[in-house]
């Protein structure tokens, strides 16, 4: 590898047009050094999820003076729609069809909105050698890094970036509810190693997370040999296959989870994780229970839920 010192540019890439006429571009920044691999990183698919942006914005003083082999290719938020007004999803009035991006991948020209969206950014991955897409679970999920199983340039990646668990995808390359479209489908599809990183607490930037991300996109640039030195030794993962059935809501109410149940923790099959009350009548609609054995690695909080909504994740160990 021939190391030299960072190029560093910035481009505004033109993504789709409103109906008022105007453009939806996002910014595309781009490190280059010597001969080498590109690895391409994305954060912000979702509007809330803040500490992927964090993230990169320190992610850059480290590029920025550095000596790097190959190019580093950054697009800090990938969804400025759902970033600017706030929300989670892009607002359905923008894409009635499709209003979560990291279902469309990888994306159609002709399609919706947000299909443009991604066909477009996937003309900057489709020849990377690794991609990294950073996400960020809510303050109940624990902090890992998922990959396709039997990838074994994935997992080295999901490795390197260090976090103590891992969750494995079947070869179906399905997403967490069983549906196709994720960035991190299409990017095992196309034989692209390629990692989503959860980091906490969405909604604030959280400095422990975003530090955490910092590090490891770092080490992840090591093992790809990116930068010079390397890899440092991370501390072994608990892996954990993400193929059991997830805990959804049978009908609406408010959802209390039992009080000493905490995400990490082991549950049986058919354990109790809480209860759906509906909160006038007082008359309990459901007694949530584990689907199966496995580790709790996402619970809802005390909140109002409607049928059909994903409630808690089991992730059984590998």
């Amino acid at each position: 590898m021939a190391y030299t010192s960072v190029t560093h540019t910035t481009t505004d890439r033109r993504l789709g047009r409103l109906p008022s006429g105007r453009d939806v571009s996002v910014t595309v920044h781009r490190y280059v050094g010597g001969p080498g691999p590109t690895v391409y990183i994305q954060a912000a698919q979702h509007g809330i999820e803040l500490n992927g942006p964090a993230a990169l914005r320190r992610l850059h003083d480290h590029l920025a003076d550095a000596a790097i082999a190959g190019t580093v290719i950054v697009v800090p938020v990938v969804n400025q729609l759902a970033f600017d007004h706030r929300s989670y999803m892009t607002p359905g009035e923008y894409d009635v069809m499709n209003p979560n991006l990291n279902r469309v991948w990888p994306g159609d020209s002709s399609g919706s909105l947000q299909e443009q969206f991604a066909a477009r950014l996937w003309e900057l991955v489709k020849d990377a050698d690794a991609a990294v897409d950073l996400h960020t679970g809510t303050a109940d999920m624990l902090e890992h890094v998922r990959c396709r199983a039997g990838d074994s340039a994935a997992e080295r990646l999901a490795e390197a970036f260090g976090t103590s668990y891992r969750l494995t995808d079947g070869h179906g390359d399905t997403d967490d509810n069983g549906s196709g479209g994720t960035f991190r489908a299409a990017a095992s599809a196309a034989g692209i190693p390629v990692i989503t990183a959860e980091l906490s607490n969405s909604r604030r930037v959280a400095q422990d997370a975003v530090a955490a991300g910092v590090d490891g996109i770092l080490n992840l640039l090591r093992e790809r040999a990116v930068l010079p030195t390397e890899p440092e030794p991370q501390a072994a993962q608990t892996v954990l296959r993400n193929d059991a059935e997830a805990v959804t809501a049978s009908g609406s109410g408010l959802f209390e989870s039992r009080p000493d149940i905490a995400v990490g923790d082991t549950v049986d099959a058919e354990e109790r994780l809480g209860t759906i009350y509906e909160p006038s009548s007082f008359e309990q609609q459901q007694v949530v229970s584990a689907t199966e054995r496995g580790v709790l690695f996402s619970l809802a909080r005390e909140s109002v839920v409607v049928k059909g909504e994903r409630l808690a994740g089991i992730a059984i160990p590998r």
